[in-house]
């Protein structure tokens, strides 16, 4: 592997955006959207760039270690063992893979939410199709309070073969009671999938402590990576269960050993299938999306996501109650534990939402505006001390709006 990187916490700090020195915005609270790159994130992709331009194939196994030590990182970022880990390519991927692979039978049901992010609910829809299975809805937005839960005990009486919930909201950034979710499902006899994109690197996840049966998350919001890589756990007594329906040509045992042997007569298309979550990583993959993800999650795992949780509620805590002095409406739970590191408000009455977003872009504020909402989602480089240069530009844009 090239010497000349390996991920450097040594100046990673809440609040310190001496790893972002060249970005260009006074706030930049998208990171629910796409986080900035960091100049160690552009130090690892440079790296792995110049070994395959000196190296070409060989620098494969330069960087096969490097993928591993990230494996463990991510299992240890959701709690979970190394080997239940697995690559993949996007959140809808790690979707699609698992709705692909379950032993369905004719007439399983699968509980999706209203106001979820189509990619936790699209894969369902389409393997509904195809296995002839029944899709039914509840309102996310009713686990603001206990109605959610009972909503959802009352289809699981029903029967119910899968739960399919994000972790948090997209664009209203509740925060989903996964724990109890995944209790009351198993009870019912039925497995839960979260997408949890909008909540690992920003809120604590611990998959075995709540039973989770699989998870997937990408690379480029709160983990704080590039577009294209991703993630999926896979509880083992699940994986065992699945139908290799995606599998691929390193999906097998022993896949490379007709590469490496000396002799000719090692390749076959009979060995067997790999009964653990690695299956689904059945072909090459993104190794600049791999390396730049490990540089961003080294400073997550240095700081750890608790304290990094608590650092943007400090920043929620300054802008909120400001930003409804000003007449927006806040869709942050009163409930901190229903609560991520995102801040949904709707704006004023009669107020241009769009307009709004354009006029703070102008004026170095980033935020981005999911479904009618303004949505603020810093991430540990913000500093509070942020907040009355967006609260400037707020006041600027509604008079503009």
């Amino acid at each position: 592997m090239n010497d000349r990187w390996e991920p450097d916490v040594s100046r990673v700090a809440l609040g310190d955006r001496s790893l972002f020195a060249d970005l260009g915005h006074r706030a930049y609270l998208a990171h629910a959207a796409v986080s900035p790159a960091s100049s160690e994130v552009r130090r690892a992709v440079m790296a792995i760039a110049e070994d395959y331009t000196r190296f070409g194939f060989g620098a494969f196994p330069r960087w096969r270690d490097q993928r591993e030590r990230l494996r463990g990182r991510l299992a240890r970022l959701i709690g979970a063992e190394t080997c239940d880990v697995a690559f993949v390519a996007s959140t809808t991927v790690s979707v699609v893979d698992v709705a692909l692979s379950i032993p369905w039978k004719r007439g399983d049901r699968i509980v999706c939410f209203r106001g979820e992010f189509p990619a936790n609910v699209t894969p369902w829809q389409q393997a509904a199709r195809t296995f002839e299975l029944e899709v039914c809805f509840l309102d996310a937005d009713a686990f603001r309070t206990d109605e959610g839960m009972r909503a959802l005990e009352r289809e699981l009486a029903r029967g119910v073969r899968l739960v399919a919930v994000s972790a948090v909201e997209f664009a209203t950034g509740l925060a989903m009671p996964i724990d109890a979710i995944a209790e009351r499902a198993h009870a019912a006899g039925a497995e839960v999938f979260v997408d949890a994109i909008q909540a690992c690197g920003v809120v604590p996840i611990d998959v075995s402590r709540a039973g989770i049966d699989y998870l997937g998350c990408g690379s480029h919001k709160w983990l704080m990576g590039m577009e294209g890589a991703a993630f999926l756990y896979v509880r083992p007594d699940r994986a065992a269960s699945l139908v290799p329906r995606v599998a691929g040509w390193l999906s097998h045992e022993d896949p490379l050993r007709f590469l490496i042997e000396p002799e000719a007569g090692h390749l076959r298309y009979d060995r067997a299938i790999r009964t653990d979550v690695t299956l689904f990583e059945g072909g090459a993959q993104n190794g600049l999306g791999l390396a730049a993800l490990e540089a961003a999650v080294a400073p997550l795992e240095a700081l750890g996501v608790p304290a990094i949780f608590e650092h943007v509620q400090r920043y929620h805590d300054r802008l909120e109650p400001a930003l409804i002095e000003r007449g927006f409406e806040s869709e942050r739970s009163a409930d901190p534990s229903r609560r991520s590191g995102t801040l949904s408000v709707l704006p004023p009455r009669g107020v241009d939402l769009i307009a709004l977003a354009s006029h703070l872009s102008s004026r170095g504020v980033i935020a981005s505006t999911p479904d009618g909402r303004l949505r603020f989602a810093p991430h540990w480089p913000n500093a509070e001390s942020e907040v009355p240069d967006v609260l400037e530009a707020i006041d600027a844009g509604l008079k503009n709006a």
